[in-house]
């Protein structure tokens, strides 16, 4: 058993897959920090100078003026402030990846054009028999014509 994952984990498709997931995580972490400390300031400061990720209701008894305060004091927080910087950040992710992707398929679509382009005629119709042929037979072998050269 211990032989047959060895050879599974072995395998390039998952070590490809496992360079995706962390080269992934840091990927995500870029576009937090591009969420957190780029978009949601400019974003605040067209609002009206507002801070986005320490926006929350108290669900609890008392003020409180930012998140760590009330959850010092243990009072349950809807924090939609952190869901809109959460909800961006996929959007930038989902956005980036549909832009990756598309120009990957666009990349192998030209790839495919270019080879079937290149591909040479190997064969020829019978000019009898109508069945296909090399294309530099003198005769041909379902009927035994003589063909003439093109």
């Amino acid at each position: 058993m211990w032989k047959e994952f060895k050879e599974f984990a072995m395998k390039g498709n998952v070590i490809d897959l496992a360079i995706g997931v962390i080269i992934g995580g840091a990927f995500g972490k870029i576009i937090t920090s591009l969420v957190n400390d780029v978009i949601m300031p400019m974003v605040g400061l067209l609002l009206g100078q507002v801070d986005f990720s320490n926006r929350f209701i108290t669900l609890g008894e008392g003020e409180f003026v930012t998140i760590a305060d009330a959850q010092a004091a243990q009072v349950p927080t809807l924090n939609y402030g952190l869901f809109i910087n959460n909800i961006l950040d996929f959007l930038i992710v989902a956005f980036t990846i549909f832009i990756v992707i598309k120009q990957i398929n666009r990349i192998k679509k030209k790839k495919e054009m270019k080879e079937e382009a290149v591909q040479e005629v190997t064969t020829k119709l019978c000019d009898y028999c109508f069945v296909e042929i090399h294309k530099d037979a003198t005769r041909c072998p379902h009927c035994t014509s003589v063909l003439e050269k093109k």
